[in-house]
């Protein structure tokens, strides 16, 4: 997921995707630990994923405190 689709989601779809980013990150550690993972990459995009939209988030907590 890149940042431009991130930034316009409503805050409501980012706090949906970031929860199912996160469940999925956890289905994607027990599988590594089990030697069941098929890409062992996607886990880093999924770390990725989630910096991204926590970023997003902080941005539009500080615009938000701003106005």
């Amino acid at each position: 997921m890149k940042m431009k689709e991130i930034k316009e989601l409503t805050d409501a779809e980012i706090d949906h995707q970031q929860e199912e980013l996160l469940k999925e990150k956890f289905k994607l550690r027990i599988q590594a630990k089990t030697g069941q993972l098929e890409k062992p990459s996607r886990i880093r995009h999924i770390r990725k994923d989630i910096a991204r939209i926590k970023t997003e988030k902080t941005a539009r907590t500080k615009a938000a405190k701003q106005q």
